[in-house]
């Protein structure tokens, strides 16, 4: 019987932190419940995060046996303190979700640090009606109001019970027998943690490694795998965003203190107008320019067989992460330099402060309350204040649906009178979901355009949906480059890096971030096209430039090194220019190590022989 007796004391001990903080158990759990699916997508697809209700548990037991251990009064003050905060950032998470269709985010913590006192007078004057009451938000203030009446209820009760046992023998019986409850209680619990722990295990791991990222570039890696973490709290995506923002102000800090130390030591403009377009998860095997068997790029394949557009036939990138490729692109870090890429000059500030006037015109990076973190890792450097002033003198304010939206805003924005430009347009290219990247009038292909037996309807229409895409972006990179024909302009082309789309029938589009880099996944994922094209007057006024273009035009190369290439264009000379990442240059070195990811030698994988049975199995089809 002592046994047993201990034993139940035992259990009834792991159900005192719940039976301490009751109310507060009860309805924080309540709250973040509301949280969880409030937040959830109407659309096909999307669902809460199926554990969510055995991870609640877990988190608020650990909570409640903090508070347990806290004195009664410190711990009154405590969970008050807890509640302000927990319904605070719950009520923003859910607005910001109703108004922006976005939870908390780091860009949008990072605006809200932005923000002016006007600014935010303005902003809550403009969104903060009686309406949001009755949305989604309704409902977090639901929880809050009941939450308040039933503290209030059970405080009257408390009170009227202590007289109750003083004048009532029976009410003594009674908290005996709900004293005997307690070890059932305590069972059950255990029960639970048991369960709950083993259920939640690998996402409570998941965000030990996303918030023991050094650097905010292994943030987003992180969160490419499939196992990453689920922030199913609003409290943990706001720890989230102020971390992230954390790692950012580290790198940015080291890029602002370095902006008076950045240094030309001359500059000859052997360009006058340099355009750099930055296209999006382009798989250069889905380009008819490269050989691909259906017309996606009949413009550039025009200019091609003209002569004055130059294909590179063996370029590849270095991430399949775009927030990765543009440190390297902006960067003259290359793969294997000493350091960090902030440790290293950003080519627009160099242009900048050699004289050239520098417009950059993006339609993806610009900060917005619902970006993602991937946008955001691969922006923050060009969206700083200060890092902007540095590296442009013009730039657009406004996203388009599709990237021909681009075309007039730099209509707008195109300087008159620069006599040496440097202009970057940054597309979106083929950026999933691809049904979304070009008009409906501009469909050219469907499901069955695609002999492809093995794929499912679903699948050949996402294929389909990948080509027009390329064709649209066809179209408007060839609509960029009829802004320059009459000038003294040079184009080049290079997108961050390429995708899949059911390259040899595998079942799968997209990216694959977490598997080894296979000859196969280095074929789909980082090779990608890469052109120069030259205006009939730069050909003419720089016959030598064009003619180092098509004898560098079969040259291995990685797009690491891009800022190198650039800066030679524009005559620029400073400290970090090296000649042999420079693959115009006769010091060029063609055997420098392509190493993808960090991790693996492209030229030691077998990618031509990929390619060649890739090409075969085509013949089959």
């Amino acid at each position: 019987m002592k046994i047993l007796r201990h034993a139940g004391r035992v259990l009834g001990t792991l159900f005192t932190p719940i039976k301490c903080n009751a109310f507060f158990f009860i309805f924080m759990y309540i709250l973040g419940l509301v949280c969880t699916y409030t937040v959830v997508p109407d659309k096909k697809g999307y669902h809460a995060y199926s554990l969510a209700w055995e991870e609640l548990f877990l988190d608020l037991y650990i909570l409640c046996l903090f508070l347990t251990v806290l004195p009664a009064v410190v711990r009154q003050w405590v969970r008050r303190l807890f509640y302000f905060i927990a319904y605070g950032i719950a009520l923003v998470d859910v607005y910001c979700y109703v108004e922006f269709g976005s939870t908390i985010t780091p860009t949008m913590l990072l605006l809200v640090g932005e923000t002016n006192t006007d600014e935010a007078t303005e902003f809550l004057s403009s969104y903060l009606g009686f309406d949001v009451i009755f949305s989604k938000v309704g409902w977090v203030v639901l929880v809050g109001l009941i939450h308040i009446a039933c503290t209030y209820v059970a405080s009257r009760f408390l009170y009227r019970r202590r007289r109750l046992m003083r004048r009532h023998p029976w009410m003594i019986v009674v908290g005996r027998a709900a004293r005997a409850v307690v070890p059932v209680m305590g069972t059950v619990t255990l029960a639970l943690l048991v369960y709950t722990a083993s259920e939640c295990m690998e996402n409570k791991k998941a965000m030990v490694r996303l918030m023991s990222c050094k650097n905010i570039g292994s943030v987003e890696h992180e969160l490419t795998r499939k196992d990453k973490a689920v922030l199913y709290l609003p409290l943990y995506r706001l720890v989230f965003s102020v971390y992230a923002n954390s790692l950012t102000a580290q790198q940015v800090d080291k890029l602002i203190g370095a902006i008076d130390s950045v240094r030309v030591d001359s500059c000859s403009y052997r360009s006058d107008n340099i355009v750099l377009i930055i296209g999006e998860s382009y798989n250069r095997h889905h380009a008819q320019l490269y050989g691909y068997d259906k017309p996606t790029t009949p413009r550039q394949k025009a200019r091609a067989r003209r002569g004055d557009l130059v294909p590179f036939s063996d370029v590849v990138t270095p991430w399949n992460l775009t927030s990765f490729v543009f440190k390297h692109l902006f960067s003259l870090y290359t793969v294997g330099d000493k350091g960090e890429w902030c440790d290293y000059p950003l080519f627009p500030e160099l242009f900048r402060k050699a004289g050239y006037h520098v417009t950059f015109v993006t339609n993806q990076f610009l900060p917005q309350a619902k970006e993602a973190v991937y946008d955001f890792s691969g922006g923050f450097f060009l969206n700083n204040p200060e890092l902007s002033k540095a590296q442009f003198d013009t730039r657009n304010t406004r996203l388009f649906r599709y990237d021909g939206g681009l075309l007039n805003d730099y209509d707008k924005l195109r300087p008159e009178g620069k006599e040496h430009n440097l202009i970057i347009f940054h597309l979106k290219g083929q950026h999933v979901d691809y049904q979304t990247r070009y008009p409906k009038d501009r469909t050219k292909w469907g499901v069955n355009d695609y002999d492809r037996p093995k794929l499912n309807d679903r699948e050949r229409h996402i294929l389909a949906s990948y080509d027009n895409a390329v064709l649209y972006n066809d179209s408007v990179v060839d609509a960029i480059i009829r802004k320059f024909e009459k000038e003294d302009a040079i184009v080049l082309y290079v997108p961050d890096h390429g995708e899949e789309c059911y390259g040899d029938d595998i079942h799968f589009y997209g990216r694959m971030h977490s598997t080894d880099i296979t000859a196969r996944l280095a074929r789909e994922e980082f090779d990608i096209p890469f052109w120069i094209w030259c205006s009939k007057k730069y050909r003419k006024t720089h016959p030598d430039v064009f003619s180092r273009i098509k004898a560098a035009r079969d040259k291995r190369y990685m797009t690491d090194a891009l800022s190198h290439l650039l800066l030679w264009l524009g005559g620029i000379h400073c400290p970090e220019y090296r000649d042999d990442l420079n693959i115009l240059s006769t010091e060029y070195n063609e055997n420098r190590p392509r190493i993808l990811k960090n991790q693996v030698d492209y030229d030691k994988l077998d990618v031509r022989g990929t390619a060649s049975e890739a090409t075969e199995n085509n013949k089959k089809r």
